[in-house]
């Protein structure tokens, strides 16, 4: 390795605790390349080893008051991404999140009342879970371990495990051994 690398690697993880310092407890050498938006009025909770670009578009993390934001150990989110939380968003370790990925456990008011807030339900991915360009995750929907959303997709249902599902809605397109999803880094 290089002196300008390691250089570069240690300038990363002090930029990640600078950036991240609104959040509630960061994990061991995130990695923040550039300037995200974070709004905590509830909690965030990152793990180890967390990158995040911001390069091209800020990341945005937000959490409403009695929200979480949890994100695993190794978890990559790539810039534009954006996670809302009014009352949970979790993310699972290894997951792998796109450009312009939107996350948002609350649809901030109801349909037939535009007045009166919307309902809140947990959004969850499990581990080892990958998301494509412009995926928007809705309220209340679970992704399996090691399943795979294609670019530009909508999941309003929860995923089944170790499958890979796309569209608008998303749906199941064909399922993968578990010991092969194992074997992707």
């Amino acid at each position: 390795m290089s002196l300008r690398y390691i250089l570069d690697n240690a300038w990363r993880v002090l930029m990640g605790k600078v950036h991240l310092r609104r959040c509630n407890s960061v994990g061991a050498r995130p990695r923040v390349y550039s300037r995200p938006r974070i709004v905590n009025m509830g909690e965030i909770r990152i793990g180890n080893r967390f990158i995040m670009f911001n390069h091209v578009v800020p990341c945005e993390l937000g959490t409403h008051p009695g929200g979480k934001i949890e994100i695993g150990d190794g978890v990559f989110l790539n810039y534009g991404c954006s996670l809302s939380a009014h009352d949970l968003v979790k993310i699972g370790d290894k997951c792998q999140i796109g450009s312009y990925a939107c996350m948002m456990d609350n649809d901030y008011h109801q349909v037939d009342d535009r007045e009166k807030p919307g309902e809140s339900a947990p959004i969850v991915l499990e581990r080892n879970v990958w998301l494509g360009v412009r995926v928007v995750i809705l309220k209340g929907v679970t992704i399996g371990e090691n399943s795979v959303i294609g670019a530009g997709s909508v999941v309003s249902r929860s995923i089944p495990p170790n499958c890979l599902a796309a569209g608008v809605p998303a749906k199941v397109i064909r399922t993968f051994d578990p010991s092969a999803a194992e074997e992707r880094p």
